[in-house]
């Protein structure tokens, strides 16, 4: 076990040095010699440590080459994923593509809760809303987060599909994080209350293609305002 331990330490350490940038993708990582040396261990558990990374296609090994880091799409281990998205030097490309992924999902959940919620469920998602615009007036950003969180939970358990809850349930410390990021801005919150509103109105008329509609919507305006006010340069 203590091997093991030893491994699975010297994995994250050179999985934490590739996320911070010190290795991008296609750039090779040290040899055994100077990971044994850093680490202190012998050369066997650095072999294994490599042989954990590149099990997860975050390094390939290339015979008589050495081994390298792989792109980021190629990796296999949504914990790494998760852990390069949150912690992750291209933050900006990580905060996309979670809003493109929300939208393949929650649009699709959005349209099945339509036909599948009861009123107990929309009055607390109106519920939500006006937490979320009580917190909006207080300036209260956690609160704000917690209630936005809580209104799409409910959304994707009123879907009744087991695999949407499975998929979401690693990402809530990412988007709890991102949440909070972008909750920040007051314009995006005023934006998020309006919608959210828009998507409950959809969602009570259990109608399908409204709810998915209302879903996309605001995904399209979350996408917009990471754009506007989060990612954009700032002006000079």
């Amino acid at each position: 076990m203590a091997r093991k331990s030893l491994v699975g330490v010297v994995a994250d350490e050179l999985l934490d040095r590739i996320i911070a940038g010190e290795f991008p993708p296609g750039a090779s990582v040290p040899g055994e010699l100077e990971l044994s040396a850093r680490h202190d261990v012998s050369r066997m558990t650095v072999r294994e440590a490599m042989k954990t990374l590149e099990a997860q296609q975050i390094l390939s090994v290339e015979r008589g080459r050495g081994t390298f880091v792989n792109p980021l799409n190629r990796w296999a281990s949504l914990e790494a994923v998760l852990r390069a998205a949150s912690e992750g030097e291209n933050d900006a490309a990580a905060a996309v593509q979670l809003i493109e992924l929300r939208r393949m999902l929650e649009t699709g959940a959005c349209e099945l809760a339509a036909g599948r919620m009861g009123e107990s469920d929309l009055a607390t998602l109106r519920g939500q809303v006006e937490a979320m615009r009580e917190a909006h007036e207080k300036h209260d950003v956690a609160a704000f987060v917690a209630a936005d969180l809580a209104f799409h939970d409910l959304i994707l358990r009123a879907s009744e599909n087991v695999f949407v809850a499975v998929l979401f349930a690693p990402l809530h410390r990412v988007l709890e994080k991102r949440r909070t990021q972008t909750s920040e801005v007051r314009e995006i919150q005023a934006h998020a209350i309006g919608h959210h509103r828009s998507i409950v109105e959809a969602l009570s008329t259990r109608d399908p293609q409204r709810a998915r509609e209302a879903m996309d919507a605001h995904m399209q305006q979350t996408l917009d305002d990471l754009k506007t006010y989060v990612l954009a340069e700032p002006r000079v």
